[in-house]
C-alpha cells in the first residue's frame, strides 16, 4: 500500500517517522513551502521536510492545493492513502483522489474539540481527559466517520507544551495501528455522535490571549496554562506587555483590587484575580528574555 503523507510541524514528524520505522512504503510527502523568517528573512524549512529530506522521502510543496501542476504531481505517486497531520484544510480533487481514501489524525476526542487547537482549548477549558483519533476525512472539517481514538488523562498543572507532546507519541502510535488496520482491513468505521454539545478548538489569535483579571482564579489558571508556550497569555506592566509561561494557584481571597498587584522586590510577584491570586513563577517582559520571576525582580523595581 502506497502512502502520501501530508503535514508541517514536529507534531506531524512523530507520525511520519512512526510510518516509516514500521516499513511502509511513503510515496511522497507533502508539506508547507518555505517561507523567509528572522532578520535575515533566510528561507525555513518546516520540520516534515527536514525529516523527509534526511530519509530521502520525495517532497511536494505547493503554494495551492488545487494547482493542476501539483495535482498532476500528486496523482503520478500512485498512493493508496492519503494521511494528513496537522496540515491544511483540503480541496475535494485532493482527499477524494486515493483508492483507499484520505485519513486525519486529530488531536482530541472527536466529536469534541473540531478545529484548529484543541490541544489549548482542551485545558483553557479545565478538560481532565483528552485523545487523539483518526478518521476517514470528508467535506466539513473534523466531521468524518471515527476508525480508532485513544485517551489519557490531563494532569492538573498540565501545559499545552506537555500536553502536546504527549499527544504526539499517542497519535504516531494510533496512527500506525490504524494504516495496518486499513491495509488488512480490519476496521469498522463509525459515524461522530450528532446532537448534544460540542466545544470547539478555532485557531487562537493574539486578541484571545490577554488575561481578563476579573475572572476566577482557577480559569485565569487553566487560560496560562492553555497558552504555554505558545501563543502564550499576558497582561500589562508599567504599559508593557508580561507573558507568563507559568504561574501558581493561590486562593487566599484579595484585599487589593482585581489586576493589582503584590511584590516583596525579590522572590514573589503575584496578581490579583476575582476570587485569589495568580502568583508569577516564569515570564518574559516585553523587550527581554524569558526568565524566572526572581530573575525579572532583580532588574525591575515594582
Amino acid at each position: 500500500m502506497r502512502i502520501v503523507f501530508m503535514g508541517t510541524p514536529n507534531f506531524a514528524v512523530a507520525s511520519l517517522s512512526a510510518l516509516k520505522n514500521s516499513g511502509f512504503d511513503i510515496a511522497g510527502v507533502v508539506t508547507a513551502a518555505d517561507k523567509p523568517a528572522g532578520r535575515g528573512q533566510k528561507l525555513n524549512e518546516s520540520a516534515v521536510k527536514k525529516y523527509a529530506v534526511e530519509n530521502g522521502l520525495k517532497v511536494l510543496q505547493p503554494l495551492k492545493l488545487k494547482d493542476p501542476v501539483f495535482i498532476e504531481d500528486l496523482k503520478s505517486l500512485r498512493a493508496d492513502l492519503f494521511i494528513v497531520v496537522a496540515f491544511r484544510m483540503l480541496p475535494e480533487i485532493v482527499w477524494n483522489m486515493p483508492t483507499k481514501g484520505t485519513i486525519n489524525l486529530h488531536g482530541s476526542l472527536l466529536p469534541q474539540y473540531r478545529g484548529a487547537a484543541p490541544i489549548n482549548h482542551v485545558i483553557i477549558n479545565g478538560e481532565k481527559e483528552t485523545g487523539v483519533t483518526t478518521f476517514f476525512l470528508k467535506q466539513e472539517i473534523d466531521t468524518g466517520d471515527i476508525i480508532f481514538s485513544d485517551s489519557i488523562p490531563i494532569a492538573d498543572d498540565e501545559t499545552a507544551g506537555s500536553l502536546h507532546d504527549k499527544l504526539m507519541v499517542l497519535g504516531a502510535d494510533l496512527l500506525v495501528k490504524t494504516v495496518k488496520a486499513i491495509e488488512t482491513n480490519t476496521y469498522n468505521e463509525v459515524p461522530q455522535p450528532q446532537g448534544g454539545e460540542l466545544k470547539e478548538a478555532p485557531k487562537i489569535f493574539k486578541d484571545f490571549c490577554k488575561i481578563d483579571w476579573n475572572q476566577p482564579s482557577q480559569t485565569i489558571y487553566n487560560f496560562i496554562r492553555g497558552l504555554s508556550p505558545y501563543p502564550t497569555a499576558f497582561c500589562t506592566l508599567n504599559d508593557k506587555g508580561l507573558k507568563i509561561f507559568k504561574a501558581e494557584l493561590e486562593t487566599k481571597k484579595p484585599d487589593i483590587p482585581v489586576g493589582a498587584f503584590l511584590t516583596d522586590g525579590k522572590t514573589y510577584l503575584k496578581f490579583a484575580a476575582k476570587d485569589g491570586f495568580l502568583k508569577l513563577i516564569d515570564l518574559q517582559y516585553e523587550g527581554k528574555k524569558r526568565m524566572s520571576v526572581e530573575e525579572f525582580l532583580r532588574g525591575m523595581r515594582l
